[in-house]
């Protein structure tokens, strides 16, 4: 009986490099036409205005708050409300960009409680970051109104968020003043590692666009297609930094796209067979996807007791779930926030990932519910 890994990439091969091949003949395998050609495609896709392609979501985070930051003249004591239930890029980021995090706490769907949002506004507010976790919105309707009311920039963090879209089309995130994705290995849209920001206003986008190609005014493949000789002038006026996707990873994202609604029908497909297969099982409580969007689904989470002792169990059994995450307040570097945010904190001993890929059959899914459902009922035995 074969293992079921957490995740496993799907990489459609032969057409991907496919892809690549042209990039490489043409001698572009950096930043150039494929990288412009998946920042249209992207925008066509989603509904965004603008659309920048970058090496990372990390790096996506870190620009959307220089960028934020330089126009509006923050200083470096501004505070960012964020979430300790996130990958530790999150909170990175904000101390990247010499700011200030302020940990929230969250509700059941594990993205940040409007409620405990409220709770710690202070006049240095500036930014908040939303966490999509698992591809879910949560109250993202609710926080949204709540940063337009009090003037706090919100920054959508969609690393999970490819194809979670309103009922109306658009993605969620096109009204937030940022959102940023993630295209690696093992996300919904995968190339090896990569990402996207979307500002909603030119300026900004134009901003984050110099800023990711070392403050330069123009990059190397604007400079090559110009009229005339190649146009090797250029002015650098501010500090940038070298963020900027490559043609390979645009090939790459660009045949995953094609696919990216049809694998995400599939994603919540599995979804619904792990609901009806666990809904109702003693000490098992399945982490709910907001009502408000049609979720990418790029996990399935759970709460349980004895978790650590279920994992052993399921692994002995060739199982291999995971942990999304770990409460970022019991790093040593964001031990200043701990106890700010004591749902997020037991929550975090309770969750547990289930296997969540597109090489999973219908039968795997339910070897993964009986063997859980099992492992539960043991582990936690009177």
């Amino acid at each position: 009986m074969e293992n079921i890994q957490l995740f496993v990439p799907k990489i459609r091969v032969e057409e991907t490099l496919e892809a690549i091949r042209p990039a490489l003949e043409r001698g572009w395998p950096g930043m150039g036409y494929l990288t412009l050609e998946i920042e249209e495609k992207w925008k066509s896709y989603s509904g965004y205005s603008y659309a920048h392609f970058l090496n990372s979501n990390t790096s996506g985070l870190h620009l959307a708050l220089e960028v934020l930051k330089r126009k509006n003249k923050w200083a470096n004591d501004a505070e960012v409300i964020t979430t300790s239930l996130t990958f530790v890029s999150t909170n990175h980021a904000i101390l990247y960009a010499d700011m200030i995090p302020v940990f929230a706490d969250v509700d059941d769907s594990l993205c940040l409680s409007p409620e405990s949002i409220k709770s710690v506004i202070t006049p240095k507010t500036k930014a908040l970051i939303y966490v999509g976790i698992g591809g879910n919105s949560g109250r993202y309707k609710d926080v949204l109104k709540i940063c337009k009311e009090n003037g706090i920039a919100l920054i959508l963090d969609a690393a999970h968020m490819a194809g979670t879209k309103t009922h109306e089309g658009p993605h969620i995130g096109t009204d937030a003043d940022v959102a940023v994705y993630s295209f690696q290995a093992v996300k919904n849209l995968p190339t090896a590692d990569s990402g996207m920001i979307c500002f909603n206003n030119e300026e900004d986008d134009s901003h984050a666009r110099r800023l990711s190609w070392l403050g330069i005014n123009k990059d190397t493949y604007a400079r090559s297609t110009e009229a005339g000789t190649y146009k090797w002038q250029y002015e650098v006026d501010e500090l940038g930094y070298k963020y900027h996707g490559n043609s390979i990873m645009a090939a790459m994202a660009l045949v995953g796209l094609k696919y990216l609604d049809e694998d995400n029908k599939r994603r919540r497909e599995m979804a619904q067979l792990y609901i009806d297969g666990l809904q109702g099982v003693e000490n098992i409580k399945i982490i709910i996807h907001s009502d408000d969007a049609t979720s990418s689904r790029h996990l399935f989470q759970i709460r349980i007791p004895n978790r650590d002792s279920v994992m052993n169990e399921l692994n002995n059994a060739g199982i291999y779930p995971g942990v999304h995450y770990r409460d970022n307040t019991d790093y040593s570097l964001y031990h200043f926030g701990a106890g700010k945010a004591p749902i997020a904190h037991k929550i975090c001993d309770e969750l547990l990932s289930l296997p969540m890929h597109l090489g999973l059959t219908d039968e795997d899914i339910f070897r993964v519910i009986s063997t859980l459902t099992s492992a539960v009922k043991s582990c936690n035995a009177a």
